[in-house]
Parts: C-alpha cells; structure tokens; sequence
C-alpha cells in the first residue's frame, strides 16, 4: 500500500487568508498614520534640502 497525503484546504475556517473587519480596519489605519508620518518625513527633507540649495547659491 502507498501512503496517501491528505491536503487541506478551505474548510472550516483554519487558516483564513483575511483577518475579520475589525483587526483590517485597525492594521489599515496604523498603515495609514505611518503613510502620513513618512509623507511628513519626505516633505521636511525636501524643504530642507532646497533651503541649504537656496542658502549655498546665495553665499
């Protein structure tokens, strides 16, 4: 006899590939807020970048 292997998939909710409306509601709006703090980050490196241009074209 051979062995046979046995392979789940679906069923009875083990496993699931998507958390539940509130958790992805939670996990979304954290990602959010780091979107935003990184998008702030990125503005002030910019400003800063072209205040230094501005300061060295000057002098």
């Amino acid at each position: 006899m051979h062995g046979r292997r046995h392979h789940r998939r679906g069923g009875c909710g083990r496993g699931r590939r998507f958390p539940d409306a509130e958790t992805l509601l939670r996990r979304l709006e954290e990602y959010q807020r780091d979107l935003e703090q990184e998008t702030a980050d990125v503005a002030d490196l910019i400003r800063r970048l072209k205040e230094e241009k501005t300061q060295t074209a000057s002098v």
